[in-house]
């Protein structure tokens, strides 16, 4: 994954999440500030997909996953988009014979 720096000024209350988050996974404040933007850009793509206003294809690449990731973190969520994650394996079989 590509990285690119952003000057961003966040609320002390997020820094203060970061910190604990920080202290509890013992990582460093970028670290855990990282991982909470992705926690949260995770659900919003999964909204979105739900919602179908972007494809299966989309929501993978703006989280840099695979397509069945994709599927398996809706399935854990209780989302459902559209084929269940047994036809979705089985297609993916196929496609690979």
């Amino acid at each position: 994954m590509k990285t690119t720096p952003y000057p961003l000024r966040l609320p002390k209350h997020l820094i203060e999440l970061a910190d604990l988050r920080a202290q509890e996974e013992r990582i460093d404040r970028a670290a855990a500030l990282r991982q909470l933007l992705y926690a949260g850009a995770e659900e919003y793509v999964l909204e979105l997909l739900s919602r179908g206003r972007i494809s299966l294809s989309k929501a993978a690449e703006l989280l840099d996953v695979s397509t069945l990731a994709v599927v398996e973190k809706a399935r854990e969520r209780g989302l459902r988009l559209g084929g269940e994650i047994g036809a979705y394996r089985q297609a993916r079989a196929t496609i690979k014979r």
